[in-house]
């Protein structure tokens, strides 16, 4: 019996950390002082509008058919649950941010020959779904996947450098902010 009430003691002990948002914990870290607590909470609105953003001015810093469509790769991404800046990377290594499109495919999915888009955002929801593993014709290839494994199913086994070339434009979409 007092082993049971210890037991639950020591987790009630941890409980006001778990609610504490991780900002938080990570700020004070080490501190017991809680004056210097300040909340720094995000909102998932304030994230996903960042990350749009962040691709739009990566897409207008370099002239990009694609601006504009930053919001369409995040609720895409969100529905799909990749990596938000995975797709438009793909865009710009594949056609350079859409300069180079086949008509609305900026991806190069299909080797160029599915032309059928009527909008870049009927593209990105078509490569999401695919890349999300939500298509049972590719879902092998894709879901449970990482991103490198994604990329490398996508072309790295044609082009053994793909996979890092477009996770090294990820990283410039995360950090691009001039």
């Amino acid at each position: 019996m007092i082993k049971q009430i210890y037991k639950v003691s020591f987790v009630f002990a941890f409980v006001p950390f778990l609610t504490m948002p991780s900002t938080m914990l990570t700020l004070n870290m080490g501190s017991l002082n809680t004056s210097s607590v300040t909340k720094t909470e995000v909102s998932s609105d304030d994230l996903r509008q960042s990350h749009a953003d962040a691709i739009d001015t990566y897409f207008k810093n370099h002239d990009m058919p694609l601006e504009g469509t930053g919001m369409a790769f995040i609720l895409v991404a969100e529905k799909y649950g990749i990596d938000w800046n995975l797709l438009p990377a793909i865009a710009v290594r594949e056609s350079s941010g859409g300069k180079q499109a086949c008509g609305y495919n900026p991806f190069g999915w299909g080797s160029c020959k599915l032309h059928n888009f009527i909008s870049y955002e009927q593209a990105i929801e078509a490569l999401g779904k695919n890349l999300g593993g939500a298509s049972k014709n590719t879902a092998k290839y894709y879901a449970g996947k990482s991103s490198k494994e994604k990329l490398y199913n996508y072309n790295g086994t044609v082009v053994p450098t793909y996979p890092d070339e477009v996770l090294a434009i990820m990283k410039s979409i995360e950090t691009d902010t001039n």
